[in-house]
């Protein structure tokens, strides 16, 4: 089966419910935005060094096509027939996960340079993209109405990325300290 259509080659696309719009139409730019978001976020989930982190990213890839279907639904009401919604439970996990991690990662009194470590980085840069296409999600919701669960989870999702990178940070700092005592010490019983 063949991956291309020709279907655009004269510069639109097709919305979730068929209809015709230009490529560079707001929604698409805007669902478009949380795609590359998407797709940066599964390169940052290849370098976590924790699994939970590497789980919580997984799951949110997967909410994101859901998230990216409902933007580009110009009828809600098809949408809804044939998938799952971003609904309030998915902003209250993210909600309970920054809580957690802000309780046990040291705490800040600083801005901080965004990410010291690989998957910290891919995190933040994440967290960046999210942040173009959430102030597309809101031009754009003021011509087009959107559920408050969809705005929210756009919102949150920001503060879930960096509050991860701040996690991978730590576990990165945490993994150098020990490698480091290892190599004193491996070096240590070799003189002797």
């Amino acid at each position: 089966m063949a991956i291309y259509t020709k279907t655009g080659d004269k510069g639109t696309t097709s919305l979730f419910t068929g209809e015709r719009v230009k490529k560079y139409n707001t929604r698409v730019e805007t669902y478009g935005t949380f795609d590359e978001c998407n797709a940066q976020i599964s390169v940052a989930e290849k370098y976590c060094l924790r699994e939970e982190n590497r789980e919580l990213l997984r799951w949110v890839q997967n909410r994101m096509f859901i998230l990216d279907g409902e933007i580009a639904s110009s009828d809600p009401d098809k949408f809804y027939g044939k998938s799952d919604r971003i609904e309030e439970p998915d902003v209250k996990k993210m909600e309970d996960v920054i809580d957690k991690y802000i309780a046990k990662l040291p705490e800040l009194h600083e801005f901080i340079l965004p990410g010291s470590s690989l998957a910290g980085a891919h995190l933040h840069l994440a967290r960046t993209v999210c942040r173009r296409a959430e102030r597309l999600l809101t031009k754009i919701s003021e011509d087009i109405t959107f559920r408050p669960q969809v705005l929210q989870y756009a919102n949150r999702l920001s503060d879930f990325l960096y509050i991860l990178a701040r996690d991978e940070d730590e576990a990165d700092r945490q993994k150098k300290i020990c490698d480091e005592v290892v190599r004193r010490y491996q070096q240590a019983v070799s003189k002797h």
